[in-house]
């Protein structure tokens, strides 16, 4: 049998670590977040100048909504966020308004329900003080339309059921966060819960820019709008557009809350 010198024998070892494990190696994921590996994301609307798909790169999301708690050592930390402080600019009236004081939840707001009555401006800063960022959109949707089993939450008979039965029902007492099942990532309440703000929700249909045209009237669109979805059979899409299109950043209400994503 023909030997092997060391010195090739250590290249083969450094070779195989380079095509192997080290060129797998899974990148470090902070705690209470999931890794998601990324994906092409279908955006539901778009203009004859947008892309008809959106590569979005693997990025971390956190596993459950921000909850009352954590909301409340934000403020904490940074009293011009605290309800009697906060700039109207950056949040309306309602802002934290079922809170029993600037630094007390109260009974109306449980620590572990996702926090809500928070405006845009608000998340984003939450966002920037724990070190991450709100999700974009496309993120966002690329994330939740997995299913329990399957990064394709279509292919799901019954994560679709579930979905549908969700987004046709009266909203319901907040639970905790953590009450919904986990999807194919390990994210939870992306549905179910309440409404999450992204980044970049302001891109939605109803702009001049999204629908191609050159102005902003937010009484334009209607039913016919639908003709061009990129799938006329997602109600559940079509309502998450028809919110984000309502929204503005100053707005803070029941069912609005959010998460944080972070780049790798």
């Amino acid at each position: 049998m023909k030997r092997v010198h060391p010195i090739a024998f250590g290249l083969l070892i450094l070779a195989a670590g380079a095509w192997g494990g080290l060129a797998l190696a899974e990148p470090t994921v902070p705690t209470g977040m999931v890794l998601i590996h990324g994906g092409t994301f279908k955006p539901m609307f778009r203009s004859t100048a947008d892309f008809k798909e959106v590569e979005v790169k693997p990025f971390c999301l956190d596993q459950l909504p921000v909850t009352n708690e954590e909301f409340l050592r934000f403020v904490q930390a940074n009293p011009r966020w605290q309800r009697s402080a906060v700039k109207r600019l950056f949040a309306g009236a309602t802002y934290l308004k079922h809170w029993a004081g600037d630094l007390e939840l109260g009974p109306e707001a449980p620590p572990r329900a996702p926090v809500t009555f928070v405006s845009w401006f608000a998340a984003k800063a939450y966002a920037q003080w724990a070190g991450k960022r709100l999700p974009t959109t496309a993120e966002w949707e690329l994330t939740a339309a997995a299913g329990y089993t399957n990064a394709n939450g279509e292919l799901d008979a019954e994560f679709r059921r579930d979905l549908l039965a969700w987004y046709s029902s009266a909203m319901q007492p907040l639970n905790h966060v953590g009450s919904g099942r986990t999807n194919f990532w390990g994210v939870s309440d992306l549905h179910g819960l309440v409404w999450e703000w992204v980044a970049d929700f302001n891109t939605s249909m109803v702009t001049g820019d999204a629908r191609g045209d050159t102005g902003l009237d937010r009484q334009l669109f209607c039913g016919s709008g639908a003709v061009d979805a990129r799938d006329v059979n997602d109600y559940a899409a079509f309502m998450r557009y028809g919110f984000r299109s309502s929204l503005k950043a100053d707005y803070c209400v029941h069912n609005l809350g959010f998460r944080c994503a972070k780049d790798l």
